[in-house]
């Protein structure tokens, strides 16, 4: 499984030959690729018409481009607002939630990333061929595909010290910009204009697993729900800056401590740590049909929705669990 930095090709040049023969290394004679494009064809069409870069078929001959169009920016941000805006409004209508939480369109975004992570898992574990993804910038949804395609594929990546690893390489070394992304929350008046919740659609993905296969994976919906507020507002310095040279530049590693370090010690473990837990070798393959997909309850509503009796259900397991 292979991510891209940026589209095949550079912008104002038909081809890049450099790319060409990179990607021709990779394969030998009588094997296939897949190229995944997290952008619409219609968004490639647009970008050739303004000058940008393009993959012919005929320069990868061993390799299949397929589209899978996943939104980023300001349409994800938007879709974001109006689903808290929907979550906050007091007592609605049954009608009117119903019709507010379709129209925010978030429950889409979260079966589109997770339909094309399957589709790239599919290509891996299935067709044994090697996967490209790539997309606009390679910094967003990018990052989100392959990360998911990774937990699907690979239970190393469901423990506890796997997924802190894997965001660790997919999000922060890969340079996901958490600071432009995650600048103010989505109550904020104000709007940026490089906002967008792709870190949080990937944990609404990774909630999604963890309801569908609650004993595969090691922590529970705590850490997600704490990585979550982390990445908007933290005491830590795991999350600052958009990329490794500006971490480094502000000696962030210097001046800050780990989250991981702090979340990793026995005491605070504990509380993430999913008492259900054992270990699956299998690929997990979640269902996209609508009826599957749920709203994540323990983020939107939270502050709604009082939590006592669901944390004293979650103590008695953990009690359970170690009685036995």
């Amino acid at each position: 499984l292979l991510r891209s930095s940026q589209p095949l090709s550079g912008p104002n040049r038909r081809r890049c030959r450099e790319d060409e023969q990179l990607l021709g290394t990779i394969l030998d004679e009588d094997e296939r690729g897949f190229i995944i494009d997290t952008r619409s064809a219609q968004a490639a069409k647009q970008a050739r018409m303004g000058g940008g870069g393009t993959e012919p078929k005929s320069s990868y001959p061993q390799w299949r481009r397929l589209h899978r169009g996943l939104e980023r920016g300001r349409p994800l941000q938007e879709s974001f607002i109006r689903l808290v805006e929907a979550c906050s409004e007091a007592s609605p209508g049954m009608d009117r939630w119903l019709g507010r939480l379709e129209s925010s369109r978030w429950l889409s975004h979260v079966k589109a990333a997770l339909s094309t992570a399957c589709l790239a898992a599919q290509c891996l574990d299935r067709e044994d061929a090697k996967v490209l993804v790539h997309g606009a910038e390679g910094t967003d949804t990018t990052l989100l595909v392959t990360a998911l395609a990774q937990l699907i594929l690979d239970p190393s990546c469901r423990s506890l010290e796997g997924f802190q690893e894997l965001l660790e390489r997919e999000w922060i070394e890969a340079g996901h910009p958490f600071q432009l992304r995650c600048a103010r929350s989505a109550s904020s008046h104000a709007r940026g204009k490089q906002e967008a919740p792709l870190f949080l659609l990937f944990l609404d993905c990774v909630w999604q697993l963890s309801r569908q296969f609650p004993l595969s994976l090691e922590f529970g919906e705590q850490l997600l729900l704490t990585l979550f507020d982390n990445a908007y507002a933290s005491a830590y310095g795991t999350f600052l800056c958009n990329n490794e040279r500006e971490r480094s530049l502000c000696k962030v590693k210097e001046s800050t401590h780990s989250l991981w370090a702090w979340l990793n010690q026995p005491e605070e473990k504990q509380k993430y740590l999913n008492p259900l837990y054992s270990h699956n070798p299998l690929v997990i393959w979640p269902s996209v049909e609508p009826q599957s997909i749920q709203l994540w309850q323990g983020l939107f509503l939270r502050w709604i929705r009082p939590s006592q009796h669901l944390d004293e259900a979650w103590e008695e397991i953990q009690r359970l669990v170690k009685g036995n």
